[in-house]
């Protein structure tokens, strides 16, 4: 039996694990870096141990350290979570030889399946070598063949473009997996991603638990996932089943696992690889199933036999990923405090309280909200209520982005929605929120009712007032506005002191109904709306949350300061990072064309290119690899001169997200950043 477990892991994944073996009487060990001393995994655990140093590699991917952590703190077992050591063969043998349980597959399993071109060839599928590609073999996608989450990981529609994108996997795929090897698979535009979930003992039962349909995806990773996988016939499913039972039994699988594919639009299934751990969004099977997979885990680490059969399936579950990111700018990934975080109805695992920092080093995931129903329909409705609802006060999220998607007839209709989902329609989906408008005239109020004005009686009218906001989505950072980036649209909203109220005479159409510092209450149209005001001190953020969603909002100065104007040309950070490389021969003096990658940021575990903002003559570089910078930081400057030839574009934006382009791959496959899984592509 197992007395004392160490969750190898942080946030989410390590609060889930707890929350189970509170249930079991099991005590629990955290590890933590630096950033993390104070995170939440930290506080739940019983005991914790420091890893020092703030980047992963040095932290939460050390072996030796998390190994010798479970022993100084009498740890007799040891659970991966998903993503960093999770799927390592090697850490799997280390915590064996130090006496300890390893609470996943036998590490000849892990390591069997550890290579997506090993994995492959198991079921007899035959990766594509990428240097022996020809015309008739694109649309490729180029993978790295270890790790996952979306690294090393290019899709190439043109044999020109191919060299380059071979070299930059390669060298990202080293860079974060220590193997730079690379393989191709032919890329399907309007394929579905699904997986198989399994759990299997060691006494020879094998249980496939179910489909899951994780289709909606951005930049290689799960948004939306849901159980059972809508739409699909019942002999494929059976095949689905099939294959990932076999594929298994092959390796002498031990615990939870998953087996993905690509489904085609012909209904053909495409092995894509077996994650040998828990995936992100296994809750939705567990609300299917009525079990809890993490306590099955544990029981089968322990030598428990499962039953013959499997518990029978009931309703429909659907779960949706909370990003700290910015969808509207090329989901930028956000960083700051985190000041409430309250989704009503569903289930919610996260790894954040409000209060809690959200920095830069680790995944941008925040909560996973899950909504069990009867039906699809019925789980859809109360998952996209419950975001709608919720209070998410802090860094820009993809809460907005969650509720549209959910909503979005295209993903109502069940089986029609593929991984090309986001790059159809992100433009629509991410367009400003209806009832802005309200939302502003809302918060100027209750930001002028926090202040009052002078209680003397008054012969003559009080002249208007003025207040100003900005759109908060696309502001960036905790408080919004950040240095040198633009700012989405805005509202200026006249008010004015009036007996028993104010007036507003931009807006006739509306009725001021009552207004205090925290809730303000407008008649439109004969229906009275509330809304939920939060100016926190310190903060020119405001939070209005009402009845038709949340809005944010960032001040604007009534006088802006002119020595925060930016120069033309210059190239600003568009989130917080680390530089991790430099275009080669880039210097003081060479000529860039507007959108030329000009450096790579890597922030929350994905890595970032950052374009030029103009075309011209690059006249200073102001960062070098290694480099921690800010959000608007000045990154380099280009002189916005034209070609010797003529006109060029000069000053043309070079990407969406403003000064300081942010440029990401416009391929809508993918798989998920958190558990290292990989995208979905065709063998």
């Amino acid at each position: 039996m197992i007395e004392t477990l160490l969750v190898a892991n942080r946030g989410e994944i390590a609060c889930r694990v707890f929350r189970t073996c509170r249930d079991l009487g099991i005590r629990t060990v955290a590890v933590h870096s630096d950033p993390d001393a104070g995170a939440l995994h930290v506080r739940e655990a019983d005991a914790a141990v420091r890893l020092p140093g703030a980047a992963p590699a040095d932290t939460y991917l050390r072996g030796d350290l998390v190994v010798a952590a479970a022993l100084a703190a009498g740890a007799d077992a040891v659970h991966p979570g998903y993503g960093f050591l999770s799927e390592s063969a090697a850490f799997a043998r280390e915590v064996e030889a130090a006496g300890l349980t390893w609470v996943g597959p036998p590490p000849g399993a892990v390591e069997a399946m550890a290579s997506k071109t090993r994995a492959k060839r198991l079921l007899g599928v035959e990766p594509l070598d990428p240097d022996a590609l020809t015309e008739a073999d694109l649309p490729v996608l180029v993978k790295a063949a270890a790790g996952g989450g979306g690294r090393g990981m290019r899709v190439v529609r043109e044999m020109a473009a191919l060299p380059g994108e071979l070299a930059a996997a390669r060298a990202e795929a080293l860079a974060a997996f220590g193997d730079g090897e690379v393989f191709a698979e032919p890329y399907l535009e309007r394929g579905r991603h699904v997986e198989v979930q399994l759990l299997a003992d060691a006494h020879g039962t094998v249980w496939p638990l179910g489909t899951r349909d994780c289709s909606l995806q951005r930049r290689h990773q799960k948004v939306v996932e849901e159980a059972p996988a809508p739409g699909l016939p019942e002999a494929l499913v059976e095949e689905l089943y099939g294959t990932a039972v076999r594929a298994a039994r092959a390796v002498g699988y031990r615990g939870a696992g998953t087996v993905e594919f690509l489904v085609g639009p012909d209904g053909t299934a495409h092995f894509l690889e077996m994650n040998t751990r828990l995936q992100v969004e296994h809750p939705v099977t567990e609300a299917v199933y009525g079990v809890d997979l993490v306590a099955l885990q544990l029981r089968v680490a322990e030598g428990a036999a499962l039953p013959p059969e499997p518990p029978a399936p009931r309703g429909h579950a659907v779960e949706a990923r909370l990003y700290a990111e910015d969808p509207a700018r090329s989901f930028a990934p956000q960083t700051g405090t985190l000041h409430a975080l309250d989704v009503p109805g569903v289930r919610l695992d996260t790894g954040y309280a409000a209060g809690d920092a959200v920095g830069v080093h680790y995944d941008a995931l925040l909560a996973k909200a899950v909504a069990h129903a009867p039906t699809r329909a019925e789980a859809l409705r109360l998952l996209a209520r419950a975001l709608e609802r919720a209070r998410v006060h802090g860094p820009v999220t993809n809460r907005d982005l969650l509720v549209r998607s959910l909503r979005h007839p295209e993903f109502a209709e069940p089986g029609r929605a593929d991984t090309g989902f986001y790059a159809r329609h992100l433009d629509a989906l991410t367009a400003p929120l209806p009832g802005g408008r309200y939302a502003a005239v809302a918060a100027a109020l209750a930001e002028a009712s926090a202040r009052p004005g002078p209680g003397a009686w008054r012969n003559l009218p009080s002249r208007p007032r003025l207040r100003a906001y900005g759109d908060g989505a696309g502001a960036g950072g905790a408080g919004g506005g950040g240095a040198g980036v633009p700012e989405a649209g805005g509202h200026e909203v006249r008010y004015a002191r009036v007996r028993g109220g104010y007036a507003l005479p931009d807006d006739p159409d509306v009725r001021v109904v009552s207004a205090t510092a925290r809730e303000v209450r407008l008649e439109v149209g004969g229906v009275v709306r509330p809304y939920r005001v939060t100016v926190r001190p310190g903060s020119d953020t405001v939070h209005v949350d009402g009845p038709d969603g949340a809005h944010r909002f960032t001040r604007r100065p009534r006088f802006p300061d002119p020595a925060e104007r930016t120069a033309p040309g210059s190239l600003l950070a568009p989130m917080p990072g680390t530089v991790v490389r430099v275009a080669e021969g880039l210097a003081a003096g060479a000529r860039v064309e507007a959108g030329r990658p000009l450096l790579w940021l890597e922030a929350m575990k994905m890595e970032h290119q950052v374009t030029a903002p103009a075309s011209g003559v690059l006249t200073a570089l102001h960062a070098a690899p290694g480099d921690q910078v800010e959000l608007g930081a000045l990154l380099a400057v280009v002189d916005p001169a034209p070609a010797p030839d003529g006109p060029d574009g000069t000053g043309t934006p070079g990407g969406p997200g403003g000064p300081g382009g942010l440029e990401v791959p416009d391929d809508p496959g993918g798989a998920e950043a958190p558990d290292g899984s990989q995208a979905p592509a065709a063998p």
